[in-house]
């Protein structure tokens, strides 16, 4: 599972800085940040992603020289969506992305496709709820007393 702290890892692997600073960069310790970038460039949850982001089999380890800078991030599955809500479905539906950008767009489409109950809430719809079961009921509540209006003499 890739956290934010190995994510910010990640993309400051890609920009091109060294393991250790990116591991500053990620935010870890400074007195560390040697030790966490080389553990961290092995993770094979930061290898997957940085190959992913570059377009080539995520789990495929790279085997790079430390003169050299990576490659440039592309990304060439985007489409062009006109609504909003199908690009969240295509990120949601996409079995490639990452888990926790799915949920997201996910919890982004749901007020969309479910939206809430009247602005009542629980409480509402139990009394209402209690209300239908007394007239349904023989032990409700009894109807009020008719009063009739004799104005005969």
């Amino acid at each position: 599972m890739l956290t934010g702290q190995k994510r910010k890892f990640a993309q400051a692997l890609m920009s091109g800085s060294s393991q250790a600073e990116a591991a500053r960069k990620a935010g870890y310790s400074e007195k560390t940040a040697r030790s966490q970038g080389s553990r961290l460039a092995k993770d094979p949850d930061i290898i997957a992603f940085i190959n992913k982001q570059r377009g080539t089999d995520p789990y495929d380890v790279p085997i790079r020289d430390e003169g050299t800078s990576p490659p440039p991030v592309v990304n060439s599955t985007v489409k062009a969506f006109e609504d909003p809500l199908e690009f969240l479905k295509s990120v949601m539906n996409d079995v490639n992305e990452e888990i926790d950008t799915r949920k997201d767009a996910a919890k982004a489409m749901l007020p969309y496709l479910h939206p809430k109950k009247g602005e009542g809430g629980k409480k509402d719809a139990r009394h209402a709820a209690a209300k239908v079961a007394a007239t349904v009921s023989k032990f409700g509540a009894m109807a009020p007393p008719k009063l009739v209006v004799n104005n005969k003499g």
